[in-house]
């Protein structure tokens, strides 16, 4: 049984109807709270990576000793030393720490909290059978606000400012928790929707009315490739064209995919581009690789979960000398929880193994621009996001190095992947809203979030 067999099977499976339950409390304190997008200059970094070659040294485009980040109305306004705070700016001492990009996450499923440590001895057959087959039909919409709240929450905390989540065939009003989940963690991110054939029409709906209306979010539209589904995936392309956005896929997580010929498929439908994002990537042929860059498709690259479910190791260093765009995933339950540090010493180190070459694509630097700049670019966001370049919205990450985990100081560059974690995450803006502060999340209280997720997966499994 295939990724694919089981997503696709669920937009069958009715999930319990939001009709009658109670408006949903807002969380401690509203994700846009009066003050919280203020002019900001971080003074004084020891290190700076802009991500843009541009604007800093070297491919990361590197400042050190004493530099100035300004944040103005949501974007970078600057970056050098000796910046002036323009009146009324808030001024955060930043000395001894580290400023980079917010880190992009471009595959996820965040409902799957729900059954984080699930099916822990099981292959992704066994784990799409027994773990998410089973809990999503369970969940019933205020549950599934507690899910993805708790999830996107995680997500935020460990220094993720834009995240894609792909997102099973949900109902009209369940999809409406879902996006407020979303919105009240405040985080950028696109949801990835997909439906059945039948139900194609409720994609557009959802991005109109709960969507569009969100200034941090935006769509892509979720696919099953394969040859089995192509008069299903061609419906779908053609919707993803009607409102221009990008097509999400799994393809090829599982040698057994592999009958399916789901490269065929897109291809067929006219999907294989640039506006095609495909999850894992793992069991291409070399032609197929070879394709992939000459058709500027761009990949999600998801190590934990590959491994967590024997699926089996990304040919990213191939990809690579094709030039294919690709970024980091978590990938929901099976990476059962956030830490982009963790994401990015498996993508390094799962490489540097099975190639027994220590210079084998990605490097350090490598891996650091596939978590920030490189993500942007294989969702079509670079635009936007990815880097400190002055212009671009202002999703920005402090992290304090002076822990024991981290300390003492070598080559910070290769110690944010190489010891980096989640707890030397300390600032985090997002459109210039401070939503990470001093390693906390301010006007959230985490012990309700956790207390009613607990709740909700009691009801799941007792269902």
């Amino acid at each position: 049984m295939s990724r694919r067999r089981v997503l696709a099977g669920l937009s069958t499976v009715p999930l319990a109807a939001a009709a009658g339950f109670p408006e949903l409390d807002r969380p401690a304190g509203p994700p846009h709270a009066p003050g919280g997008r203020r002019t900001t200059l971080l003074r004084g970094a020891d290190l700076v990576l802009t991500m843009d070659p541009r604007v800093g040294d070297g491919p990361l485009g590197q400042w050190e000793n004493g530099v100035d980040v300004l944040l103005r109305d949501g974007a970078v306004a600057a970056v050098g030393r000796g910046l002036t705070a323009p009146a009324g700016a808030r001024v955060l001492d930043v000395r001894g720490r580290i400023v980079l990009p917010g880190f992009v996450d471009v595959h996820n499923h965040l409902w799957q909290s729900s059954i984080r440590g699930g099916c822990a001895s099981e292959d992704v057959t066994g784990w799409l059978r027994d773990c998410e087959r089973t809990a999503l039909p369970r969940i019933d919409p205020r549950d599934m606000y507690r899910f993805v709240h708790l999830a996107a929450l995680d997500v935020l905390r460990t220094g993720v400012t834009t995240v894609v989540d792909w997102v099973h065939p949900l109902p009209y009003d369940t999809s409406a928790t879902y996006v407020r989940a979303l919105d009240d963690s405040g985080l950028r991110f696109v949801y990835a929707a997909t439906q059945s054939a039948a139900n194609a029409h409720l994609i557009p709906r959802v991005k109109k009315d709960f969507l569009d209306p969100l200034p941090l979010a935006s769509v892509q539209v979720a696919v099953h490739a394969g040859m089995p589904w192509l008069k299903e995936l061609r419906t779908l392309h053609e919707l993803a064209r009607d409102l221009g956005v990008m097509v999400n896929s799994h393809v090829l997580e599982s040698r057994h995919d592999r009958k399916d010929d789901p490269i065929r498929s897109l291809r067929e439908v006219g999907a294989f581009g640039p506006d095609l994002l495909m999850n894992h990537a793992i069991h291409l042929t070399d032609a197929e690789i070879a394709l992939t860059g000459e058709h500027d498709v761009r990949i999600a690259h998801c190590p934990l979960s590959n491994m967590r479910l024997a699926s089996g190791i990304c040919p990213l260093p191939a990809f690579h000398r094709h030039a294919v765009k690709a970024g980091l995933g978590h990938d929901g339950g099976t990476n059962d929880t956030s830490d982009m540090f963790n994401l990015m010493k498996a993508a390094v180190g799962l490489q540097r193994a099975r190639h027994e070459d220590a210079g084998i694509h990605p490097t350090l630097p490598a891996v650091l621009r596939m978590a920030t700049l490189g993500g942007a670019e294989a969702i079509g966001m670079a635009d936007r996001i990815g880097s400190l370049t002055p212009g671009k919205r202002a999703d920005v990450v402090v992290l304090d190095p002076g822990t024991l985990n981290f300390a003492p100081r070598t080559d910070w560059t290769s110690q944010i992947v190489l010891n980096g974690q989640p707890p030397n995450v300390s600032e985090v803006f997002i459109d210039g809203h401070l939503r990470v502060s001093g390693g906390t999340l301010p006007h959230v209280d985490v012990e309700r979030v956790v207390r009613e997720a607990e709740l909700a997966a009691r009801r799941v499994r007792e269902a």
